[in-house]
């Protein structure tokens, strides 16, 4: 991979890389960033910055411990947020280059509508020669604060999953995350001092997934939501990098091609509507289908039919889109719901032939139509 031949890039910056080990801000670090990121943007490189810290940095203004409670996390945020948004300003007005902050909560990617605009916006900014620096909404939003129960899944739940989110909707060519660690291990390097670096990842297999680690202190991602990012940009067609912001001068190093790292390589290309379908959307509901429904949806690129749904989990209303499970309970697809939970409880296991007779009405013959259904 040449990596100085990218245009879009994401840099996504973790928590514990923008704090110091007194949990203070890190100026000298995040100066640095600037400093690089502003050669980039000089080359020609269309940057966007996706950062975390802001709840951090707050508690530490003011004291607290943004764990004691829901309402204190999100004041934490709303003061942290402002300090964070004043450095980033300050560092990139000193090379002429104007930011721009956006703050997204999950709600703007399950709405398609607002799915589409943020994409309208970030371009707009591009174009302008504007770098964009986003952040979750934690002041307003809460999913990234509290686990929201078994069967609801937020399109993103930690600034991994969004950075991801933005350089999909973008087509960024590169993710590039740092954080406090030099990239992936076959184990904590933490933990045990003879872990192996993995230099190149070609695809996330299962074993892959299974070497994701729990949140480092001070952050929410970890191991485990990082790699969970970089499957969503290389099932895109996008480049992602995990190395560690902790190394002095590590954006000048990698885009001088030096190997330091983890580079994880495209596998596939999504449509934009099935980066949506599969990545983008908070779910409430489950259809868990037989064998042979899996089959003929992974293998044959069919429909779902209602004679192939063994369970209807959760609640959902037509048009919402829900998580498809084997008989094992393994998710392998997503997809937009012709119908609401209720009347797929009620026709689960029929034919297509007697929906009408059950319902009173039939939108379509199909549970969910093929093209929208987004293997996983």
């Amino acid at each position: 991979m040449d990596i100085t031949k990218t245009k879009r890039i994401i840099f996504k910056f973790g928590t514990n890389v923008l704090r110091n080990e007194d949990r203070e801000i890190s100026l000298s670090r995040i100066y640095s960033f600037i400093e690089s990121i502003s050669k980039l943007h000089k080359k020609g490189k269309e940057v966007i910055i996706v950062t975390s810290g802001a709840v951090g940095l707050g508690s530490k203004k003011l004291n607290v411990d943004s764990s004691q409670s829901l309402s204190v996390k999100q004041a934490c945020a709303a003061v942290g947020q402002c300090q964070l948004m004043s450095v980033y300003e300050d560092g990139f007005n000193k090379y002429s280059i104007n930011t721009a902050q956006i703050l997204l909560t999950e709600d703007d990617f399950s709405n398609r509508v607002r799915y589409l605009s943020i994409s309208n916006v970030l371009n707009t900014l591009l174009d302008l020669k504007v770098i964009p620096i986003i952040n979750q909404n934690d002041t307003v939003s809460t999913s990234e604060l509290e686990d929201s129960g078994p069967i609801f899944d937020v399109s993103f739940s930690d600034n991994d999953k969004l950075s991801a989110l933005v350089a999909t909707k973008l087509d960024a060519d590169l993710l590039v995350i740092l954080s406090d660690v030099d990239g992936l291990y076959d184990d904590n390097p933490k933990d045990n001092p003879n872990a192996k670096h993995i230099s190149e990842v070609y695809e996330i297999t299962e074993d892959i997934e299974n070497l994701g680690l729990n949140a480092s202190s001070g952050g929410r991602g970890g191991m485990r939501s990082k790699l969970q990012a970089v499957k969503v940009v290389t099932h895109s067609g996008g480049y992602a990098i995990i190395a560690n912001g902790k190394n002095t001068g590590i954006i000048d190093k990698l885009f001088n091609g030096e190997k330091i790292g983890t580079v994880f390589y495209p596998v596939t290309q999504l449509s934009q509507k099935r980066r949506w379908i599969a990545y983008a959307t908070n779910i409430t509901g489950q259809i868990v289908v037989n064998d042979g429904a899996k089959k003929a949806i992974k293998e044959k690129d069919k429909s779902l039919l209602a004679i192939g749904v063994l369970k209807v989990n959760g609640s959902f209303d037509r048009g919402d889109v829900v998580s498809v499970l084997d008989e094992n309970n393994f998710e392998f697809a997503r997809g937009i719901a012709n119908y609401s939970s209720s009347d797929c409880d009620k026709v689960k296991g029929e034919h297509s032939d007697n929906i009408y007779k059950i319902l009173g009405h039939k939108n379509y013959d199909a549970i969910i139509t093929k093209d929208n259904i987004a293997i996983l």
